[in-house]
């Protein structure tokens, strides 16, 4: 309905179930290439470029990346796929926006599985209560100036954007599966085309007039993964999101693991994820 056109990769035969994934910040479709391999034996897996980002179309102003504005992309995009209802996924700021998706439109969503971003109930209320929360979300007030943000990514060769994936403050750890050459390199050839850092940047910049929210509960199967190494959100949001799902909910933190981590611990990740969705097919049938 927004006349967007809206660029995705996909895996698995078309007609079979349809797993949805929604990538963070500053990522894109590509982020999920591990599990996009991994779940096309008895999935459609769908890994969209959200609006503003890669190969999507990004409208020029701000107001046209509101929350309620994203949250339709999802469920138009769902039926321009030729389905009602999905297993839906998402990581960091996809994450955010799963989690509304399952919120508003319960039905569309048969599993939810969030990795590293809590119940937006749960952010909005830690992050009034934790300074250190608030300091490590500092980027959220960063991203409200205009044109100074995207300026400081592309500044000595998109030196922040790289530092992000490998810093040992902020990227991938010991442990994990490092991003390759070829891998970093596909992330700066998608965000130094012109312009293409701004409507990412804009999903940040109508954040504070969305929340907190008027509704708050999940009632479908919930797995959140959450990488305690963590860089950007305590951990203690995880365990809290608990109260906000009414249906089985499961939480698996991994020690090692970083924000990254679908990337960072991808065997782990897609072998928690099929285990989840087995479960749940098994404890319905009985």
């Amino acid at each position: 309905d927004s006349g967007l056109r809206f660029h995705y990769v996909a895996a698995g035969e078309r007609g079979k179930p349809l797993m949805l994934l929604l990538h963070g910040f500053p990522e894109f479709w590509y982020s999920w290439r591990h599990q996009l391999r991994e779940f096309k034996s008895e999935y459609r897996v769908v890994a969209l470029d959200l609006r503003g980002y890669g190969e999507t179309d990004a409208p020029s102003h701000k107001e046209n990346y509101k929350l309620d504005c994203l949250i339709t992309d999802i469920k138009d995009i769902l039926e321009s796929l030729g389905y009602n209802k999905c297993v839906l996924i998402g990581h960091d700021w996809g994450g955010m926006l799963a989690w509304l998706v399952a919120i508003c439109f319960p039905e569309m969503v048969t599993k939810l599985i969030v990795v590293n971003f809590p119940h937006p109930s749960v952010f909005t209320e830690y992050i009034l209560r934790h300074p250190s929360q608030l300091i490590k979300s500092g980027y959220y007030f960063f991203f409200q100036m205009p044109w100074f943000p995207e300026f400081m990514f592309t500044v000595n060769d998109f030196k922040v954007l790289k530092r992000l994936f490998t810093s040992q403050a902020t990227g991938i750890g010991r442990k994990g599966c490092r991003l390759t050459a070829e891998d970093i390199e596909a992330y700066l050839y998608v965000f130094s085309q012109p312009g293409a850092l701004t409507g990412p940047i804009n999903h940040y910049r109508n954040i504070f007039s969305c929340l907190p929210l008027q509704r708050h509960e999940v009632i479908m199967p919930t797995l959140l993964l959450w990488g305690e190494r963590d860089a950007f959100m305590e951990v203690e949001m995880a365990e809290n999101t608990r109260i906000y799902v009414k249906n089985h909910f499961r939480l698996t933190i991994l020690s090692e693991a970083s924000h990254w981590l679908q990337q960072d611990q991808p065997d782990i990740v897609n072998k928690l994820i099929w285990t989840f969705l087995k479960e749940e097919t098994t404890r319905k049938r009985e």
